[in-house]
């Protein structure tokens, strides 16, 4: 005997989705990492990591996108050469305890015609208005495992120590600015190309993407992205700070290894 199938339930419509009424007419900028992780090997040659996003822009007025990214920061050394009595010597060691390691911006044009030197200034957006933290008393402290690194603190020459800093970073390209860096490819969608050299330091960096209208800042979205080592590069460096005495002894004993069974092999032959 054959059963009739009961009738199919009644088709259900799905729901419309549903818009945020609160920032349908809020000017406001959105964005995201093409790669919010990086992995350090002993291959890696630099990445290129695309930053791409949207401008919502109820209104008529032009808008101007700037993408700044900051990488972690650690002490910088330096030293001056002077002359002295017709010989050359290092100056007095300057520590800054603050700088990034690594530092771009990139934006749909110059940073001096979208916003006014104090909104720069107060926003830190730019090399030129770069927040490097500077030794605020004379003391001595040990770095990078050498003891008595005599820290002055710096006067009038603080701009010159300063400039230093974001030249040697720009040969090494950790530093670098476009002013043309954020291209729009179709109506309120943009996107900004970081590049990280082989030398980018590891750790936890930090992007902002900031919207201004008419010289004023509107509305910005915060994006980070880390860089970290992976494999035996990141136990030999988790090992080396950690326990840099036993890495160093290990080191000692290697390299006296290595001598040895070398001019062994060599007196065979």
């Amino acid at each position: 005997m054959i059963q009739a199938l009961p009738p199919p339930p009644p088709a259900v419509e799905a729901p419309a989705p549903e818009r945020s009424a609160a920032t349908e007419d809020r000017l406001r900028v959105a964005a995201a990492l093409t790669e919010a992780r990086v992995s350090v090997d002993s291959g890696f040659s630099g990445a290129s990591i695309v930053l791409y996003g949207a401008v919502f822009n109820p209104g008529d007025d032009p808008t101007d996108v700037v993408v700044v990214v900051r990488g972690p920061d650690a002490p910088v050394r330096l030293v001056k050469k002077t002359r002295n009595l017709g010989v050359w010597l290092n100056s007095r060691p300057v520590v800054f305890e603050g700088a990034p390691g690594f530092y771009m911006t990139a934006s749909t044009r110059p940073l001096g015609d979208i916003a006014d030197f104090g909104d720069l200034r107060r926003l830190g957006v730019g090399v030129d208005h770069l927040r490097i933290n500077a030794p605020e008393e004379s003391r001595v402290v040990t770095r990078y495992g050498v003891r008595d690194v005599v820290i002055s603190r710096l006067g009038e020459d603080y701009l010159d120590w300063r400039r230093a800093v974001i030249r040697l970073r720009e040969a090494a390209a950790l530093y670098n600015t476009d002013p043309e860096g954020v291209r729009f490819v179709d109506r309120g969608l943009f996107r900004a190309e970081i590049e990280l050299p082989a030398v980018a330091p590891t750790g936890q960096y930090f992007a902002e993407v900031w919207l201004f209208q008419d010289g004023d800042p509107v509305s910005v979205s915060n994006l980070t992205l880390t860089v970290e080592k992976v494999g035996i590069e990141r136990d030999i460096f988790e090992f080396a700070h950690n326990r840099p005495w036993t890495y160093g002894v290990l080191c000692v004993l290697l390299a006296a290894f290595t001598g040895w069974a070398a001019s062994r092999i060599f007196r065979r032959q």
